[in-house]
């Protein structure tokens, strides 16, 4: 019995050695596509979560108590500067009006008497100078009046798009309610906050290029289809965040962006002598990134890399790699750490050419 267990063991050692050497065999048949790190000038974007505001966004508040009497507009109209938009019952503002005016008429009676009997010496030069300042003061109540009636109408301050009605006709409205808002979006503001180390890249590289064109993408992941321009960075930073906001300017001809928007702005970002490597070239372990080399002797190793940026099909590696490394690109599931293998070197232009034509497909 002994002796059939001993010979049992050596048969499955001698297949188990067999199987070994025949997948060593296999590993060294087969050719892997290889390639070295390259390093290059490059064009990024950060991106910075954004605000979207209106050039101008403006409350439109009754200037006077009264009765909501007409409504000229509608909700989400494009409505142009001057426009009548709102009618407050304007019955007592009418009547003080003609009240000032007749009594501006009369007043006027009274100067061109008085100034008769001046002309005529029967009156002083005092009671001339009563009667013109009787006068004026008439005329002062009578443009406040004016004032007071023209309240009663509210027109638009500029071109705009008018939003929600915070009141119904009829309502009984109060000196300062809220009626609507009034948006002017031809052009908007865009509010981003940029921590300091990357404010002070930006300002020493603003110093050759005085303007720096941003693009926005919008909350559908797409990019909108105008550039910006940076125009505004605050004086001061927040210190406890870090960061300074920054404000780029965006046409908006189309009237697609609206107050209140929220998106990514993209800032380009210039890196000098960027080490890349393909996206593929790459592999995770718990949210850690590693690749494949090749060292002299065709031995597998694993090295942990930092990523800095992720372009298209691209990664600009900070940490773990150097120009002379040979990093696998193709068979990373078929390969250990260890293993000795064939390999095929391939430049890093062929195989970016060979994934984007497959993408495109």
């Amino acid at each position: 019995m002994l002796k059939s267990n001993l010979i049992l063991a050596s048969v499955c050692f001698f297949m188990l050695v067999s199987c070994k050497e025949k997948k060593e065999e296999i590993v060294e048949q087969s050719q892997f596509l290889v390639t070295n790190p390259i390093e290059k000038d490059t064009l990024i974007y950060k991106e910075y979560v954004a605000q979207i505001q209106s050039i101008q966004h403006i409350e439109l508040r009754a200037l006077e108590k009264g009765y909501l009497q007409k409504i000229f507009v509608n909700e989400g109209q494009f409505v142009k500067k001057g426009q009548l938009l709102f009618q407050i019952m304007p019955i007592i503002y009418q009547a003080e009006t003609q009240k000032a005016e007749a009594e501006l008429n009369y007043t006027k009676i009274e100067y061109q008497n008085t100034k008769q009997l001046f002309d005529s010496n029967i009156v002083s030069k005092r009671e001339l100078a009563l009667a013109k300042a009787k006068l004026d003061k008439v005329q002062a109540e009578l443009s406040l009046a004016k004032a007071h009636l023209s309240f009663t109408e509210i027109r638009a301050p500029f071109d705009g798009i008018i939003d929600r009605f915070k009141v119904r006709l009829g309502s009984l409205l109060d000196e300062g309610e809220l009626l609507t808002t009034l948006a002017d979006n031809s052009r908007m503001w865009v509010y981003f906050n940029v921590p300091e180390t990357e404010y002070l890249d930006y300002a020493s590289e603003q110093k050759k290029n005085s303007t720096l064109p941003v693009k926005l993408r919008m909350a559908n992941t797409k990019l909108f289809d105008q550039k910006g321009v940076i125009e505004t960075i605050e004086a001061d930073f927040n210190n406890e965040t870090g960061n300074i906001p920054f404000r780029a300017s965006f046409p908006n001809p189309q009237k697609i962006l609206r107050h209140g928007e929220t998106g990514n702005i993209l800032m380009p970002v210039q890196l000098k002598k960027a080490m890349i490597i393909p996206q593929k070239a790459s592999f995770e372990i718990l949210d850690k990134k590693y690749v494949f080399v090749v060292d002299k002797n065709h031995i597998i190793q694993s090295k942990q890399i930092e990523v800095g940026t992720e372009l298209p099909y691209l990664y600009v590696v900070t940490k773990g790699l150097s120009l002379t490394d040979q990093v696998l690109v193709e068979g990373l599931r078929k390969v250990k750490v260890g293993e000795k293998i064939n390999t095929r070197f391939v430049p890093q232009s062929e195989i970016l050419k060979e994934v984007s034509n497959i993408h495109a497909e």
